[in-house]
């Protein structure tokens, strides 16, 4: 069996260099390469990692045959060509959230992988959230009973980030809605803990960053498996910190949970009857925190996980259908939004058909 995956990493952003830190600190990776359009740029990010290699052409990257994945964190306009491309050439790719900007490049990306050999994994990073997997691991282990709703949100102010509305920003892109392009991660999320919705609603408007080409909040509302009732909340333009808050309500009690806050708030009958402090009838308005560690980025654990799957030759852990699973009942969102009315959810890529 293999001891090591070498990775080669396209992009030398902020993202792109956080998971150069995760394969640097893993004994199991190395890091091989960088490619960037800046050269410049890539090459003092790969002398700060230690890579031996630089490209400015991802297709050169993709050349090297000492390179056994990639990691992509591109535009999200580019990850359907580069995954493609990569697994064509037999590398294994960790493309960064969205999995892509529509559902028909998503197809593509699944049907080149079912091609090969290699494996596509999508970087949905809020399943590594130590918070997030902390609330996930006591729903399913039934600590809350039966779940009847879940809510999570996306909020956060691009105004400094886009920049001024002539700037060549990707995020200005009209297909790159902030429903799908942010809010995958609040969609995800409840995917993960709630499963596949079968229908949403949803509304939106834009009076906050008016300049976008794009509504920038929407709310919507999802029909989960066994009549669960979920909400996902998206604004790019509010004033207020950055948050992704998420409740999750079930028969017997209540978690709270983000990813910036380094505990769990839980609110469950019976916790302190046994010690006679408060009347068993009312414990359930008494919160428990819960400590959890702070890592909202946690891409140590993306790549540790990706690295294992590869080294063992298992299943990845969030694979291409799941991404693009979730970036349909996104754009269904979006759909819904446009439209005044309901759309149905029918993930065809599952019975592996066409989107």
């Amino acid at each position: 069996m293999r001891q090591r995956i070498n990775y080669g990493v396209i992009s030398a952003s902020n993202m792109a260099r956080s998971h150069m830190k995760a394969i640097q600190d893993n004994p199991n990776a190395r890091l091989v390469a960088v490619c960037d359009l800046d050269l410049a740029k890539a090459k003092r990010t790969a002398d700060l990692f230690g890579a031996d290699q630089v490209y400015q052409d991802y297709r050169q990257l993709l050349d090297n045959a000492a390179i056994d994945a990639v990691v992509i964190c591109t535009p999200d306009q580019l990850h359907r060509e580069m995954t493609v491309a990569a697994l064509a050439r037999g590398k294994h790719v960790l493309c960064e959230k969205p999995m892509a900007l529509t559902v028909a490049d998503c197809q593509a990306m699944i049907e080149a992988e079912r091609a090969g050999k290699a494996r596509l994994m999508i970087g949905q990073i809020c399943r590594y959230t130590p918070g997030f997997v902390a609330a996930k691991d006591l729903i399913s282990r039934g600590k809350i009973g039966e779940l009847f709703f879940v809510e999570s949100e996306y909020a956060h102010d691009y105004s400094r980030i886009v920049g001024s509305p002539t700037a060549d920003h990707w995020r200005r892109d009209p297909l790159r809605h902030p429903f799908l392009g942010g809010g995958c991660h609040a969609v995800d999320l409840l995917r993960w803990i709630a499963g596949n919705p079968t229908e949403v609603t949803a509304y939106a408007n834009r009076k906050m960053l008016r300049d976008m080409p794009t509504d920038d909040c929407t709310i919507a509302i999802y029909k989960f498996p066994d009549e669960v009732i979920g909400k996902v909340f998206v604004s790019i333009g509010c004033k207020r910190n950055y948050t992704m808050r998420s409740v999750f309500y079930g028969s017997k009690g209540t978690i709270i949970a983000d990813n910036t806050t380094p505990h769990l708030t839980i609110f469950k009958d019976g916790f302190a009857a046994a010690d006679g402090l408060f009347d068993a009838a009312a414990t359930h308005t008494v919160p428990v925190l819960l400590p959890v560690s702070l890592n909202n980025h946690n891409t140590s654990g993306e790549i540790n996980d990706f690295t294992r799957c590869l080294l063992e030759d298992t299943a990845v852990t969030t694979s291409s259908v799941e991404g693009a699973s979730t970036v349909e009942a996104c754009l269904g969102a979006v759909k819904s939004a446009a439209a005044g009315k309901p759309v149905a959810l029918q993930y065809a890529h599952l019975q592996g058909g066409s989107l």
